[in-house]
């Protein structure tokens, strides 16, 4: 119910003071969860309680883990997930607003502890895309490309790798 198939977009609900957010989603998530098996309105309803979640994903981990040789895999968590999607956002955007609307903090110095800010080794490669369609424009921008140009009714559009 939190997942609007119609307008691509997902809602989270606010948790521990935090803000509710809306967020888009590409066609192929969209796709990937209305293949989902359901039973009733929700889309994972047999992980009925977020605990029976969190054993299935440390069930997995720890398949992880062992079929690579890692044990640092075990160290990852839900939270440590939502820390990656803070930097990765802020080295994405260089906007810690940005990242705090995503995040869903009422106040910036949540964001700062939640994002690392650490210096990436700048990447020059990217992938060019061109769209000739409004829809082919909107699909690159939701899937993270940047307009660089228009030339002769193209758009160019691209994303680092």
């Amino acid at each position: 119910m939190d997942v609007d198939f119609e307008t691509r977009t997902l809602r989270v609900t606010a948790e521990k003071g935090s803000n509710a957010r809306l967020f888009k989603i590409s066609s192929k998530l969209v796709e990937m969860l209305r293949r989902i098996p359901k039973q009733g309105e929700k889309i994972f309803s047999r992980y009925s309680r977020l605990q029976n979640l969190r054993r299935t994903f440390e069930r997995y981990r720890m398949k992880a883990a062992h079929k690579l040789g890692n044990p640092r895999l075990l160290q990852i968590t839900f939270h440590t997930l939502r820390h990656w999607k803070g930097t990765m956002e802020y080295y994405k955007t260089k906007d810690i607003l940005h990242v705090m609307r995503v995040l869903g903090h009422r106040n910036i110095k949540n964001t700062l502890l939640y994002t690392q800010l650490i210096k990436f080794k700048e990447n020059d490669e990217f992938v060019c895309k061109v769209a000739r369609k409004p829809e082919e424009i909107q699909e690159l921008i939701e899937v993270g490309f940047e307009f660089v140009l228009e030339k002769d009714g193209l758009a160019y559009f691209r994303k680092r790798k």
